[in-house]
């Protein structure tokens, strides 16, 4: 899957559940960003990765009504290692809970099931407790265990992610 097609099957799913209620004559807005990684920023993120993120800048979409309620939804796009190889994520976060996580690339030999929905299902409306963690248990999957962990770690800094950029 693509990042257009995650960011057209997201907004197909957020309109459809109720996460922003429109009427027929607003229109959702999607748009691109970019958030610059400066040196207290990536302290944080090497708090939640146990490494630096390979980049200066991450780019990431908002998703809103067009009369700017609100509502505003973080879209973003990150990648982690699982156990030698990177695994790329989308993540969409609406009232500092996930909406949707989804696996876009897996490229691990080992622990691809942690692309199945029923698994990604339980990242829903997970958000971070006050020491930064996530605030519910996600299960494991035997002989899956870094794809997991590299699940969790993305989960975690989408959340905080998106935090700060709804604070600046």
């Amino acid at each position: 899957m693509t990042q257009e097609q995650f960011l057209s099957e997201i907004s197909h799913y957020i309109v459809k559940n109720g996460n922003i209620n429109t009427s027929n004559s607003e229109k959702i807005i999607i748009s691109s960003k970019t958030l610059w990684l400066n040196k207290k920023l990536q302290l944080k993120i090497t708090q939640i990765l146990d490494h630096q993120y390979p980049k200066l800048r991450l780019r990431y979409n908002t998703m809103e009504k067009q009369n700017n309620t609100p509502e505003l939804i973080t879209i973003w796009f990150l990648e982690e290692i699982g156990k030698e190889r990177q695994i790329s994520f989308a993540i969409a976060i609406q009232n500092k809970q996930i909406k949707k996580i989804q696996v876009l690339e897996f490229r691990e030999s080992r622990g691809w099931e942690i692309s199945i929905p029923t698994f990604s299902k339980q990242f829903e409306t997970v958000g971070l407790n006050l020491n930064g963690n996530l605030d519910e248990n996600i299960n494991g999957i035997t002989g899956a265990t870094m794809s997991v962990n590299a699940m969790k770690k993305v989960s975690r800094l989408a959340l905080m992610l998106d935090e700060h950029v709804k604070k600046h």
